[in-house]
Parts: structure tokens; C-alpha cells; sequence
């Protein structure tokens, strides 16, 4: 089974403040151990100091350590002597006095004499006796254990600037004292509860910040769902900026594109249709008339349906090419071209029919040096031809057009500007716009179903340039055209 998303931060979150937690309870748990290990050395170290100090006294006394040897009692008690002011009175004088009579009487039943060879009676090989050991002037043992570690750090013993002794300790290894074992284990035990309560804290703010964290998730999951059934319109609210509130910002810029192709892609239809459904309508009605005799199946007859049967080609192969591009299948063959010629050409193409109905085509093409771009020049013809032959057709009888072509360092600027009539600005950014046309002057009657300056464009963008359509000096339109240099491309 598949945890939800919820779950799985949930646990992440968990898992990473479980992780945190253990190495914080290990580190811890090393750092009481070690640090109540070293606070205890620093306290025997400080009772070695104690201690040296009572044995230079003791020394400046006796004179010699022979008291010491002769009776080991008494390092006993100079070691007692030295036990921190709080532990010493916190035990009953008669109690101390007690505890030191036995002691002597035991040293005493056990015959231990002067002779170094005999030692005291044994102790814990971890109290404070069993470690500190006294060394006269020779580093002969004098008082403490028989066997000195290497390791074991002197202190001198003076009297008159004159080394007397040496008093060593050797420091603990590890914790053996059943109070300090205690404190430790309280201490470790506290740290444990405090772990798990920091985990138990950590479970209950991390489950209601999955969740958190997860609802504009599944609120975007389901605008998702809806937007996947057909529901173009649907829109989801923009978070902070942060990565979810960009996702959101990107949801909603697509369910606006998906809406706005939804409709133009009905748009498209309904134009299509209807345009389909014209030059089909006038055929069915001249057929019908020619059958039911209404018409004499004539010349005249043949002409207007060859005429309608023209313009149901021209619409059918201009949507073939139009759906060519927007399935990239329109196949472009470019090479390097000079732009000159080609436009000098389709200008040519056209001077007997401006001439015709009286309109002045005039070509401004630089004669210095090549203007050369990496294009299709069957595509920029057909492009050229396009913008020519609209204009033919809108600009009235009398009017002008100026063709005219300049070439940059790193583009070629083609504008055709014709003199009127004019459409409004309104009319203008939609001039491209597939099935398209202006509902004053440049409109059907005139020919044409809207679709060739869609055509244009496409094939302007297919070489990777750009065109729109401004309002003309001469009163009429200014279509221009930018294409890239052919030392320009990328």
C-alpha cells in the first residue's frame, strides 16, 4: 500500500528529529560520563595538593618519613586529614574516633612493623588510598601500594628548598563508586526521558505541519482533476512565493491557455463551417436550379459554379497549409538567399494588375550589396504574394503602394505600406488572426475567408522572424516584416 504523501513527510520530519535527537542523547550520555569522570580527578588531584601540604608539615616536624613506616596508621589518618570540610563533618566525632581506634588496633593484630616489605591492610583497588602513593627523596616507597604504575604523575615534597618526597597519584579510568554510579545513572536517565519527550513534542507538531504543507497540494490535485475533465475555467489561489505558489502561478497560466485554445479551437470550427457551408450553399442552389430547370445548364452557368468550385479550393488548400504548420509539417527547404531579387521579383509578378486598376506599386530595393538571409524562397514568394495580392485587392482604385527593403548588420526590415482605406487599431492586432476579417471595406466581397495573412505569419515565424501590421503614412496599412541576417542566426 502506498503511503500518502501526508505520511511519508510526516515520517521524514519524524525520522529526521529522531536521528537529531539520538546523537544529541549519545553525545550526551558520553559527555556526563566523561565530564563526571574528569570533575572527580580535579577533586583528587585537589586532596593530593591537601595532602603534600600535611606531609611537608608532618616532615618539618619528624624530620624524617620513619614515622610513617613504623606506624602506617598514621598515613591513614593524614589521608583522612585531607577529606574535603563537608564529609568531615558530617561524620560524629566520637564516630571518627571510633573508626581510627579500630583501625590501629587492626594494624596493630596484623603485625605490621617498619619493614617496607610488609604493607597495609588491602582497600579497593579504586578508593583514594589504594592510588596515592608516598616516595621518599630516593623514590623508595614509603607509604601506599607496593607496585607504581609508569604513568603515575609526581608532585615534590619540599622542606627547606630541599626535596624531601614525591606524592603520586594515579588518576581514575573510569566511574567505580556506587554514589557516583548512581548520579551518573540519574543523570543518564533524565537525559533519556528528555529524548523521548523531545521525540513525543517533535511526533505532535509534525503531523499537523504535513498536513499543512500537504493541503494546497491537494487542492491543486484536485483544480488538477477538474482542469483534466474539460474545465478550462477552473483557477486556484496564489500562495506566497515560494514553490508552491510559482506551481499555482503555473497552473493557472495554463488553465488560461487551455481555455483561450477551448476557444478558438470552437471559434475555429464555427468559422470554418460557415465559411465551408457558403460557396457549398451557392452550388447546391445553382445545381438545384439547373435541375428543376429554373436555369439552362449554359456557359454562364458553368462559369458561376466554377467560380464557387475555385473559391471552395483556395479556402480548402489555404486550411491544409495552415494545419501543415501547426502540425510542423510544412516542409521548408532554405539555403542562403539573397532577399533582393526575390522580392524584386514578386513585385514584377504584379505590375500589370496594379496597373490595372490604377494603383501606383512603387519598389524601393537597395542596389549597393546583397541582402542575404537563410530562408525557403519558395515560401518568402508565396509570403510576398500573399501581401501583394491583399493589397490589391483593399487599396482603391487611384491609391499607392510602396514596397520598400532594408538591410541591417543584423536583420532585413520588408514593409509594404498602401495607401486607403484603413482599418482601426482594434482591427489591426487582429489582422493575423485566423478566418479573420475587417467587416467594413476589406471584407469577403472582396474575396478572400480571412486566412491568408494567418499564412504569413507562419511562414514569417517559420524563419524565424516576426510581422504585424501598423497604421500606414498614406492612410491605408504598414505590414512589417523583420527576418534575421543569414551571419545573425544563432
Amino acid at each position: 500500500m502506498k503511503l500518502m504523501i501526508k505520511y511519508r513527510l510526516f515520517l521524514a520530519m519524524l525520522a529526521a528529529t529522531g536521528a537529531v535527537v539520538l546523537c544529541m542523547f549519545l553525545i550526551m550520555q558520553w559527555s556526563i560520563g566523561r565530564g563526571f569522570l574528569a570533575y572527580v580527578n580535579t577533586i583528587e588531584k585537589e586532596r593530593v595538593d591537601r595532602l603534600a601540604q600535611v606531609l611537608e608539615q608532618s616532615y618539618a616536624t619528624k624530620g624524617s618519613w620513619d614515622f610513617l613506616r613504623d606506624d602506617p596508621g598514621q598515613w591513614f589518618s593524614l589521608i583522612d586529614s585531607t577529606l574535603p570540610r563537608e564529609l568531615i563533618g558530617a561524620e560524629p566525632p566520637e564516630r571518627r574516633e571510633r573508626r581510627m581506634a579500630r583501625r590501629a588496633q587492626i594494624l596493630k593484630e596484623r603485625g605490621f612493623t617498619s619493614l617496607t616489605s610488609q604493607q597495609p591492610p588491602p582497600h579497593a583497588p579504586h578508593r583514594f588510598e589504594s592510588r596515592v602513593v608516598l616516595l621518599d627523596a630516593s623514590y623508595r616507597r614509603v607509604a601506599g601500594p607496593a607496585s607504581i604504575p609508569e604513568r603515575v604523575t609526581l608532585k615534590k615534597l619540599s622542606n627547606d628548598d630541599t626535596v624531601v618526597g614525591y606524592l603520586g597519584l594515579l588518576p581514575r579510568l573510569r566511574l567505580t563508586e556506587r554514589h557516583q554510579l548512581v548520579f551518573v545513572q540519574q543523570q543518564q536517565l533524565a537525559m533519556a526521558l528528555i529524548a523521548g519527550v523531545m521525540l513525543l513534542v517533535s511526533a505532535a507538531i509534525s503531523l499537523p505541519l504535513a498536513n499543512r504543507l500537504v493541503h494546497p497540494i491537494k487542492k491543486l490535485a484536485a483544480s488538477l482533476h477538474r482542469l483534466a475533465s474539460g474545465a478550462f475555467e477552473t483557477r486556484v489561489t496564489v500562495g506566497p512565493l515560494d514553490e508552491l505558489g510559482q506551481l499555482a502561478r503555473d497552473f493557472n497560466t495554463l488553465a488560461l491557455s487551455l481555455e483561450k485554445n477551448e476557444q478558438a479551437r470552437r471559434l475555429w470550427v464555427a468559422d470554418i463551417s460557415h465559411e465551408l457551408r457558403t460557396p457549398l450553399s451557392i452550388l447546391r442552389g445553382e445545381i438545384e436550379a439547373i435541375q428543376d430547370g429554373v436555369r439552362e445548364a449554359g456557359p454562364e452557368s458553368m462559369r458561376s459554379l466554377h467560380s464557387e468550385v475555385l473559391r471552395l479550393s483556395r479556402l480548402v488548400d489555404d486550411l491544409y497549409q495552415l494545419s501543415l504548420c501547426d502540425i510542423g509539417a510544412l516542409s521548408y527547404r532554405k539555403s542562403d538567399q539573397d532577399l533582393v531579387p526575390l522580392l524584386d521579383d514578386s513585385v514584377g509578378s504584379f505590375v500589370s494588375e496594379f496597373e490595372q486598376k490604377g494603383i501606383t506599386l512603387t519598389a524601393e530595393l537597395p542596389s549597393a550589396r546583397p541582402c542575404r538571409i537563410f530562408a525557403d524562397p519558395i515560401r518568402l514568394q508565396q509570403l510576398f504574394d500573399n501581401l501583394l495580392d491583399n493589397s490589391l485587392k483593399y487599396t482603391d482604385p487611384g491609391g499607392k503602394l510602396v514596397v520598400r527593403l532594408e538591410c541591417h548588420t543584423d536583420r532585413a526590415l520588408v514593409t509594404l505600406s498602401d495607401s486607403a482605406p484603413g482599418v482601426t487599431p482594434q482591427e489591426l492586432e487582429r489582422l493575423f488572426d485566423r478566418l479573420y476579417r475587417v467587416e467594413s471595406s476589406r471584407n469577403r466581397a472582396l474575396g478572400g475567408a480571412g486566412l491568408g495573412l494567418a499564412i504569413c505569419k507562419s511562414i514569417v515565424e517559420a524563419h524565424e522572424g516576426t510581422i504585424d501590421a501598423l497604421p500606414s503614412p498614406l492612410g491605408g496599412i504598414l505590414i512589417r516584416i523583420e527576418l534575421p541576417i543569414t551571419g545573425s542566426r544563432p
